[in-house]
């Protein structure tokens, strides 16, 4: 956990004008092999941490499925019984030698002395070498069962504010069964989720770069980790930090006593936590966004669609000090809002028909997002929703939520769909081992699976890859066997023990009370990230759908009480869509300033992303008032209005459309490509759309207004602001200039419409 906000603010001037923050820890020295060798080193906690920390069980090495030269450890070392057998039984035992312990095979090839395909990894003078000449020379003891067992590791500092281009020695101590420590520092491995701000090295020494922002460090041994957080302030001299302070409180101050915000809608909360984060690090935000930027802003992210020319002017003259409160109350109540967010849920829900033959699954897809559609317009408790997903049964025709057990069959798709989609933890290595840095067994993901083992399914067509409507049911048995060891797991929710059920009650439904229960540990603060990032361009979390220990939240504080005052409404999704749309750094301009250029983690300023593919389609649609023609499909529906991802499109898959394979959001895709900029510059669908006889650049063009009007209009359409002087300027010269004033109108359009102004929410 992060230092509290109130106590940072106090502790982040005191550090830096101590010079506390460039302190650094020494390296723990080399222990002597006199000293190792007054102690018994053991195979599971000695043995195989070094074999970790060289990268010998590494999936790149010995430890991938095959092995490496006939040689294969069980992968990062989670299964010690069976890398004992192997280097000790295997190859006729040559890869030790009881009698000159210092010529086993082991150390040989860790030493370069005998050929060894991955080089050097050892020194002989290292305390690794050391602790494993030390155990063959015990006699290369066996794990045993009494063998101390390491419960946890420490890493020191836990917190650190530190500045650029220092260092920063971390200390590893590990705890073990029997009550001993030891320092295991070197034995170690170290990871930095942020190595753009510092890395680290194989000792644990951290060093920090000319970024500044946040960062932590994982550090590894044995099946343990934990994590080292810091800060690297944007300003650095305490002079710097006392003006910021300052000019901080002022400026939440002057929001507290202009704001109109209800304190039930938890902005206020929000924006407490985002001010200490500033602070602490030494930011100053962006100034606030104009109205027309926020207009627009607002109306693509709740709604998926441009404002008319009209509700810019109108927002733009309404005086009233509540009027951005009253326009977020507006678009929630619009259907596109259900639309546009069904959109959303359908990618993570994987409503798809893709593979299948669109005239037997469309009824299925357009029921299932007709259902999300319906559930977002009613405002449906989160956790019901859930619920109603998870424990569905029936037939899509009596129950669409069904349909989701179409595109997800499977054991491993029930549990990765419902870690990724409800849970925000991505557990898809623990399918064939420990999960190398979070504490997700086998045994938890099989357990998972377990609650899904008795899902039947009936009807339908017999080929199960053409599902249709099919009948999902509960069956009398079913079973999941650890891959492993054999074992029939019982139904358990991720990390925890088994459900206490009867024969015949429904795992499902157990499944879905522990997740929707207030205690739930992941639930609500996934859905609150999930939600975050569609508003912020970024989750609190990053991915959203990867919240581990070693990938912590850059605002813990804010995450927390998000996720509280969520719960606390009773899972009101547009009750949580207020509260992020009312806080501060929603409200902020997407340029950056000088204090706090760089920023990328804190939401100091808005941070702009190109519009979706279906939004930027039905833009272009909207704009030119020619709506888009889709196969099959009724005329006039829009891009977000879509049943599922299998209607064909050009424009829609160039610009980073789904294929809704998985629940991550991931695969939808908002990096600019070529073939982007060829569609705009070829698109057939662009050119019917401002060519049509009856679209909006012919009526421009067929108007008898002055330029300095039309062009006014234009920019009002497309860019939702009125021109500048120097835009209109140039503009109406551009439009006097030209033979054909119908082209001229059309070029216009089309040049604004490729702007990045036009394709980008900012």
């Amino acid at each position: 956990m992060w230092i509290t906000p109130l106590n940072s603010i106090l502790l982040s001037s005191l550090i830096i004008a101590c010079g506390i923050a460039n302190s650094v820890v020494a390296a723990p020295k080399e222990p002597t092999g006199t000293l190792v060798s007054l102690r018994p080193i053991y195979f599971g906690t000695d043995v195989v941490p070094i074999l970790t920390k060289l990268g010998c069980n590494g999936g790149g090495c010995h430890g991938k499925s095959t092995g490496q030269n006939g040689f294969r450890l069980s992968l990062f070392g989670f299964e010690p019984e069976f890398d004992y057998a192997v280097i000790v039984n295997e190859s006729r035992g040559r890869r030790l030698s009881m009698a000159a312990p210092d010529q086993s095979l082991l150390l040989t090839k860790s030493t370069a002395t005998t050929p060894h395909g991955g080089g050097r990894r050892l020194d002989v003078e290292s305390e690794d070498y050391q602790i494993l000449l030390e155990w063959i020379r015990q006699g290369a003891m066996a794990p045993q069962a009494d063998d101390p067992r390491l419960i946890r590791i420490e890493i020191s500092p836990k917190e650190q504010i530190v500045q650029v281009n220092s260092l920063q020695q971390l200390q590893v101590t590990a705890l073990f069964s029997n009550g001993n420590n030891r320092d295991v520092t070197r034995q170690s491995v170290y990871q930095s989720n942020e190595p753009s701000i510092a890395t680290v090295n194989e000792h644990g020494l951290v060093r920090t770069g000319s970024h500044n922002g946040l960062l932590s460090v994982m550090a590894r041994f044995g099946d343990q980790i934990d994590t080292f957080h810091a800060a690297v302030p944007f300003a650095t001299e305490p002079s710097k930090i006392a003006a910021i302070e300052a000019r901080l409180n002022g400026m939440r101050a002057e929001l507290l006593s202009k704001s109109n915000k209800n304190e039930e809608l938890g902005a206020d909360l929000a924006d407490r936590h985002l001010f200490a984060l500033w602070r602490k690090l030494g930011i100053v935000p962006s100034a606030p966004a104009d109205d027309a930027t926020f207009l627009r802003r607002l109306t693509i992210d709740i709604c998926g669609t441009l404002p008319t020319s009209d509700e810019v002017t109108q927002f733009l003259s309404d005086s009233r000090s509540d009027k951005r409160e009253r326009l977020i109350d507006r678009l929630l109540e619009r259907p596109e809002y259900a639309s546009y967010f069904a959109l959303k849920w359908a990618d993570v829900l994987q409503n798809r028909g893709a593979g299948y033959s669109t005239s037997q699954q469309r009824a299925g897809t357009t029921l299932f997002a007709g259902w999300i559609r319906d559930s977002l317009e009613s405002n449906k408790p989160y956790d019901q929703f859930v619920s109603e997903i998870l424990t569905a049964t029936g037939s899509q025709n009596e129950n669409p939520p069904a349909t989701w057990y179409r595109s997800v069959r499977k054991s491993p798709e029930y549990v990765e769909s419902v870690a990724q989609a409800f849970l925000g933890v991505r557990v898809q290595c623990a399918q064939c081992h420990h999960h190398p840095t979070e504490r997700w067994s086998q045994s938890d993901y099989y357990g998972l699976a377990a609650v899904f083992s008795r899902v039947g399914r009936k009807g339908g067509f017999a080929d199960a890859e053409v599902p249709t409507d099919e009948i999902i049911y509960l069956k009398d048995r079913g079973s999941v066997l650890h891959p492993r060891t054999g074992e029939v797991l019982k139904p358990q929710p991720l990390g925890g023990v088994p459900f206490t059920m009867g024969v015949h009650d429904d795992p499902r439904v157990s499944l879905a009370r522990w997740m929707t229960s207030a205690g739930n540990p992941f639930f609500a603060r996934t859905m609150v990230n999930r939600m975050w990032a569609h508003f912020l361009g970024r989750g609190i979390v990053h991915p959203i759908d990867d919240a581990r220990s070693t990938n912590p939240p850059s605002n813990p504080a804010l995450l927390d009480a998000l996720a509280q005052d969520f719960i606390s409404s009773g899972y009101d999704v547009k009750h949580l869509i207020r509260t992020i749309t009312n806080c501060y750094a929603y409200r902020l301009d997407s340029a950056p300033q000088s204090g706090n250029v760089g920023d990328t983690q804190t939401f100091a300023r808005f941070y702009p992303r190109r519009m979706s593919s279906e939004v930027l389609l039905d833009g272009v649609s909207q704009v030119l008032h020619v709506p888009s023609n889709f196969a099959s499909i009724p005329a006039g529906t829009r891009a977000i209005d879509l049943p599922d991802e299998n209607v064909p499109s050009h424009f829609l898959d160039v610009f980073g459309r789904p294929a809704r394979m998985s629940a991550c959001e991931c695969e939808r895709v908002d990096a600019p490509a070529l073939t982007q900029a060829l569609e705009l510059v070829n698109s057939a669908e662009i050119q019917r759309k401002l060519t049509e006889k009856t679209g909006y650049a012919q009526q421009v063009a067929s108007s008898d207004k002055p330029y300095e009007v039309l062009v006014d209009e234009i920019f009002l359409r497309v860019l939702s602001r009125h021109p500048r002087l120097e835009e209109l300027k140039s503009a109406t010269d551009f439009l006097a200039h030209q033979p054909d004033r119908a082209e001229a109108f059309r070029s216009l359009l089309w040049s604004l419409l490729a702007t990045n102004e036009f394709l980008f929410n900012h």
